[in-house]
């Protein structure tokens, strides 16, 4: 049973060319596929009753990116999204190549009550941003870290 009304995730930044970039990713299945502004997220997810927040957020990454992160991990404010849902998060560091990434799936009945299931990415596309562009994307409920996160990285 999930912790309902809690997630946990990582914000992912590097420094190119003097710009400070995060990591995003784009939330795959047929609700999401036209949506693009406010869509974005960083790789987040629920956790367990009594599991570490942060080991959730290193779970949840490597679940929607394939890809495993370590370094040293910031918490950030943690932040209620527009749901109710609540979602702590960590900044690290980190460099990866978006092309190498790749999500697990979830099964879902499509189209509805077609009786017929099929799986989705649960990411369909990732994206390291600019600050600006991030904020353009990114999930409202969110957007508050970009700022917290510049004021750590950049002072």
């Amino acid at each position: 049973m999930t912790m309902k009304g809690q997630s946990a995730g990582i914000l992912a930044y590097r420094l190119r060319g003097g710009a400070l970039e995060v990591l995003l990713v784009h939330p795959g299945g047929p609700f999401w596929k036209n949506k693009d502004a406010g869509a974005w997220s960083i790789p987040k997810g629920e956790f367990e009753p009594g599991e570490d927040a942060l080991a959730a957020a290193r779970r949840e990454f490597e679940e929607e990116t394939g890809l495993r992160v370590g370094g040293e991990f910031v918490p950030l404010t943690p932040r209620r999204q527009k749901g109710g849902k609540l979602v702590h998060a960590w900044a690290v560091p980190a460099d990866f190549d978006v092309g190498g990434m790749h999500s697990n799936t979830f099964t879902l009945e499509w189209p509805p009550k077609s009786g017929r299931l099929q799986a989705f990415p649960e990411v369909d596309r990732y994206a390291w941003l600019a600050l600006p562009q991030a904020a353009a994307k990114m999930n409202e409920g969110q957007r508050p870290w970009l700022d917290e996160l510049a004021a750590i990285v950049l002072g």
